[in-house]
């Protein structure tokens, strides 16, 4: 059973910085891409940062400059700094990995900010 746990939402003012961490425990190995989503009331759930194993990162336009997405392989732990924060990032933060073909899901972890 592999599990997936969000951690570092809160509450945060415009300007304010967070920081992201998503351990990933149980039977899991090889994991290739790791990602951040957000889901905001109302809307669809976005892409918001993207990493391969070989390091390359990818970031929605809206949060480039401002988030930083990271890995520590040794831990199997993914990791969004997101710094300038603004109201409009004010949502539900998922992460997401992909191991030998499947796909795992956290529970997410809530962001929000306010002005």
């Amino acid at each position: 059973q592999v599990q997936l746990v969000e951690s570092g939402g809160g509450l945060v003012q415009a300007g304010g910085s967070l920081r992201l961490s998503c351990a990933a425990s149980g039977r899991i190995f090889s994991i290739n891409d790791m990602r951040w989503y957000r889901q905001a009331p109302g809307k669809q759930r976005e892409l918001v940062a993207h990493i391969t194993n070989s390091g390359r990162t990818t970031y929605a336009d809206s949060v480039k400059g401002r988030f930083t997405i990271s890995r520590d392989d040794a831990r199997n732990m993914v990791y969004l700094q997101m710094n300038g924060l603004k109201p409009e990032d004010t949502a539900a933060y998922y992460c997401n990995l992909d191991a030998r073909g499947l796909s795992y899901w956290g529970q997410g972890t809530q962001v929000t900010v306010t002005t």
